[in-house]
């Protein structure tokens, strides 16, 4: 179980290195995800990165919910799962259900993988599910997304959410903010987390005062974009 209440800072990893992944670790974030949507990895990168996430819980946010593809990651070690585009609570119960073994599930079982320490040990711990609510209808349908048995938290993605919003004006009369704060208030109703992606120009305060705890902080490129800019700009100022 995961708490509601404390604050839980990640970071998206996208570039695929497990070096950058386990320099992300040794940084002190609580959580790291692995981009198989949107990431330069492929899955054959993940279990590097994910020997290499010591201190950090690994997630991994697979391209769709196919469930094969999440049992391996969960195999592997993830300790939990982010999807995308989870819109119906319909969806999120087929997504809870690939990762949990029967009766509560249809994973199959495997006792000798690494999630289990390659058999040294008999039980698993139960992985995380973040559903991840970046449509108008996953909007529509957070409350009853958030009831359902597995969620963990309610994942706003922020980009999705936004060019929805701005593409079918005509779905819904709410504008971001107050899609994030229904979000929010169906996480809290149910007694789960929820969390966004930020920028470092967000305002965290304020995410945290409408009870976001899961908050991802920009992802491994463009820390890495930022960073060589601001090696790069002064130097050709200079140079002038």
């Amino acid at each position: 179980m995961i708490s509601k209440s404390t604050l839980r800072i990640g970071s998206w990893l996208q570039t695929g290195s497990p070096v950058i992944a386990e320099l992300a670790d040794e940084s002190g974030f609580d959580w790291l995800l692995l981009d198989l949507e949107h990431g330069c990895g492929t899955e054959a990168n993940v279990l590097p990165q994910i020997q290499v996430i010591r201190h950090a819980a690994a997630i991994v946010r697979v391209g769709a919910p196919h469930p094969e593809q999440i049992a391996r990651c969960l195999d592997w070690g993830a300790a939990g799962i982010m999807v995308p585009m989870v819109s119906t609570a319909e969806k999120a119960e087929a997504c809870a259900r690939a990762m949990r073994y029967p009766p509560r599930g249809d994973r199959g079982l495997a006792g000798m993988v690494r999630g289990f320490q390659y058999g040294l040990q008999r039980e698993m711990p139960t992985p995380v599910f973040y559903a991840q609510i970046e449509t108008i209808e996953g909007v529509q349908n957070a409350r009853a997304i958030a009831a359902v048995d597995g969620v963990d938290v309610l994942f706003v993605g922020q980009m999705d959410l936004k060019l929805q919003l701005q593409s079918y004006p005509e779905r819904t009369q709410l504008d971001f903010a107050a899609c994030i704060k229904e979000v929010a208030a169906a996480a809290k109703a149910a007694g789960k987390a929820c969390g966004m992606f930020c920028r470092q120009t967000d305002d965290f305060a304020e995410l945290q005062a409408l009870g976001f705890t899961h908050l991802a902080i920009e992802t491994d490129i463009t820390l890495l974009r930022e960073s060589y800019r601001h090696v790069i700009q002064p130097l050709r100022a200079q140079s002038v």
